[in-house]
């Protein structure tokens, strides 16, 4: 019997290891092979004091540059360690009660991978051949190789793999055995899942079901319809986008409006995607930092207030928590994004705590956990509305000025009146 209660439970924390860990950018084997993924072990006490109970950790297997171009699905990444530190990682967090999903990329491997690297050997004779999607002897590319493929995002670096192929399929989910089998891993990421076969999500559902009840399937979709990923027979959950835009521009744009009509959308009574648990965030390892996002910094409290308090399971990228900027237009694209961090030397005391506040104050309340979401009060610079699950409800009311405001409204029989302080935000049980 599937069992993944435990998502509705999660305030998760976003890892981007190769950098987190501060590998280097290449991996040249000997020379550059570590043991960097056990610094994970010493950040347990700070996750468990920001009320973290799981672990979205992105590529940790072997590649060759940024983790997205993996060249052996079946080993760690040798910057970052061999299999036994994280099997080490992995129980040191189930030890203190946090759940590990690591990042699946199963829509392209690097070009170091063995079925690509013996299709330009052997060419027509490698039985490799149709693991590549669109393999065209006839055609070339930029590495004049004297064929061509297709790959990720016009990314020749990331060779796109043919899900038609069963062997291709075996090759993985038997690699995903594997990582339950040894590491006890309890969920996936699935990378570029909008470009993936979907019949795969299918196969791999089913599979992890029948390795371990309580396995998790999270995909990275951006635009869209996220019915048509998350459901009985394929994924769990998908990266909510839609809020992730909506949150930081209606705090920009004094425009509540925007997030409202969003949440409503999605969550009201009715919402399309009414009881799923979408995955919601608001930076990432490919999207600036949310402090850098911010016109008004002091927005970054009313920011993380909705990120807890709004339907879904909320997610904290490793650093944002301490106020961190990262702008992929400042000259060193996405890695501007991916900073080595030593969370035990950083301070933020302020955002630190608002932020463990939040996370104690929504795993005691169903309403945050589990409700529906009810608009009460919508204005350009102030937002309210409540979480309701069964006869229980939460009322939380936003502020993204710089300016005291005064809201006074009823709600379910009851009248309210309320101040908020300066990019203040109120949580009334």
């Amino acid at each position: 019997m599937r069992n993944i209660e435990w998502v509705k439970e999660s305030v998760f924390y976003h890892i981007y290891p190769l950098g987190a860990f501060g590998c280097p950018r290449e991996n040249q084997g000997e020379k550059t092979k570590g043991h960097r993924i056990l610094k994970l072990i010493d950040m347990i006490p700070h996750l468990k004091k920001i009320g973290v109970n799981a672990l979205y950790l992105g590529p940790i297997m072997e590649s060759s540059t940024h983790g997205y171009d993996t060249v052996d699905y079946y080993k760690i990444d040798s910057r970052l360690g061999d299999n036994d530190d994280f099997k080490k990682v992995v129980k040191a967090c189930h030890d203190n009660d946090i759940k590990v999903v690591c990042d699946g990329v199963f829509n392209h491997v690097g070009r170091g991978h063995i079925a690509f690297m013996d299709v330009l050997k052997n060419r027509e004779n490698s039985p490799y051949k149709d693991w590549i999607a669109g393999l065209n002897f006839g055609g070339n590319n930029w590495h004049n190789d004297g064929l061509s493929y297709e790959c990720w995002a016009n990314a020749e670096e990331l060779v796109k793999v043919n899900h038609w192929c069963e062997d291709v399929d075996n090759h993985i989910l038997n690699a995903v055995g594997m990582w339950i089998d040894e590491f006890d891993i309890d969920g996936l990421r699935l990378d570029a899942a909008d470009c993936i076969e979907r019949g795969f999500f299918k196969r791999l559902k089913a599979y992890t079901e029948q390795k371990k009840s309580t396995f998790w399937l999270m995909g990275e979709i951006i635009h869209g319809d996220y019915n048509i990923y998350v459901n009985d027979e394929m994924l769990d959950a998908v990266t909510n986008y839609e809020c992730w835009k909506g949150i930081y521009s209606s705090h920009n744009d004094h425009n509540y409006f925007e997030i409202n009509y969003a949440m409503k959308r999605q969550w009201g009574q009715g919402g399309i995607y009414s009881g799923k648990y979408l995955y919601n965030f608001v930076d990432n390892h490919d999207v600036n930092r949310i402090a850098t996002l911010l016109n008004d910094k002091e927005n970054i409290y009313p920011t993380y207030t909705l990120l807890f308090t709004m339907p879904g399971i909320p997610s904290i990228y490793y650093g944002s928590e301490f106020a961190i900027e990262g702008n992929k237009n400042s000259g060193d694209g996405d890695y501007a994004l991916r900073p080595e961090i030593d969370v035990n030397k950083m301070e933020n005391p302020d955002l630190v705590d608002h932020i463990k506040t939040l996370s104690e104050i929504r795993k005691t309340s169903n309403p945050l956990k589990m409700g529906f979401y009810d608009e009460v009060q919508v204005r350009n610079e102030t937002l309210v509305f409540a979480r309701v699950y069964n006869d229980e409800y939460v009322i939380v009311a936003l502020n993204n000025t710089a300016d005291k405001k005064n809201l006074s409204f009823d709600y379910r029989g009851e009248h309210y009146d309320i101040e908020l302080e300066p990019h203040g935000s109120k949580i009334i049980k």
